[in-house]
């Protein structure tokens, strides 16, 4: 009788079953939760990496452009050219210029690839054909100088997250200025709204990527975080001068000596004259970096600061 109750007594209890199987299930349901916190907090830190490494690159790029604007021997309505856009209820603006910044797509002339020293830089938006809730940002190269500084050329893309990217010009460095949305239209004809301003301030918002789109995860609004990168950009004061004051390449006329040729007193001509609008004005000769006008001499610019001097002494010259 002894060992058939001991027998008896060796499993467990169905209660004693239930209360295991629960621990178990709580256990199970909390390691489950650390693992897929733990994911989304990689894929967030991994999205906003992405993000910050991406937006600062971009802004860098536009700035590095402006930082060769170029306006030697250009009119005003042909320095720069900002466009007030919205496309899908977002800021969409556009900027075109033209900029000593070296192209960066390469082009095939007589089977060598050539960059040219001077070419023609635009960034300009879409809205996102996957997503209406965003725009895409791409940036405009055109090799060379033609005669439509801000149309053609090839397009690059830039990023696909763009929730904002707005332009706004000032005329004066003031903190009270207020900015205008629309420069160098040459449908205003308002001198006052050409050339080169005193700033100009870009700022594009871009919002985080979800990671892993297959998996069906949920992303809250907090999840997506939204970053807006600003940059000032600022011009160089004798850059901004009246067009009639602006410097411009020219070319020395060569004088012979009027005494030695014999010539008559009336026709002497002064020695060091300087022959403005020959085939170095207008950007096209890739020497010097200053010039004359109207018998004045003037510096171009070019070096570089905390106020943006745009270079313009390597003229419209091709590379190659």
């Amino acid at each position: 009788m002894k060992s058939v109750n001991l027998r008896a007594r060796a499993g467990f209890t169905i209660v004693e079953v239930l209360i295991a199987v629960a621990v178990m299930s709580l256990m199970l349901v909390s390691i489950l939760k650390v693992l897929s916190a733990v994911r989304l907090t990689r894929d967030r830190i991994h999205n906003t990496q992405e993000t910050q490494l991406a937006g600062p690159i971009i802004m860098d790029l536009i700035w590095e452009d402006l930082r060769g604007l170029h306006v030697l021997g250009r009119a005003k309505p042909e320095h720069l050219k900002v466009t007030d856009r919205v496309q899908y209820g977002l800021d969409a603006d556009r900027i075109d210029f033209v900029t000593t910044t070296s192209s960066r797509e390469p082009i095939w002339i007589d089977g060598e690839v050539r960059r040219a020293q001077v070419c023609e830089v635009g960034y300009v938006t879409r809205p996102n054909p996957q997503d209406d809730e965003f725009l895409e940002l791409y940036r405009r190269e055109d090799y060379g100088v033609d005669e439509e500084p801000f149309s053609g050329g090839q397009y690059t893309f830039l990023t696909n997250r763009v929730k904002a990217f707005s332009i706004e010009v000032f005329t004066e460095d003031d903190p009270d200025a207020e900015p205008i949305m629309d420069w160098g239209n040459p449908d205003t004809r308002d001198e006052e709204l050409q050339g080169l301003p005193a700033s100009v301030v870009i700022s594009m918002t871009l919002e985080n990527a979800p990671r892993l789109l297959q998996e069906q995860l949920e992303f809250s609004s907090t999840q997506l975080m939204t970053v807006t990168y600003r940059r000032t950009i600022r011009f160089a004061e004798e850059l901004r001068q009246n067009e009639d004051e602006l410097a411009y390449l020219a070319i020395p006329r060569v004088v012979s000596d009027s005494r030695d040729a014999g010539a008559e007193p009336g026709d002497e001509e002064g020695e060091g004259d300087l022959e403005v609008g020959g085939p170095a004005a207008g950007g096209r000769s890739g020497s010097g970096g200053s010039g004359t006008r109207e018998g004045e001499t003037r510096n171009s610019g070019g070096s570089n600061g905390p106020v943006l001097r745009p270079t313009g002494g390597t003229g419209g010259t091709k590379d190659g």
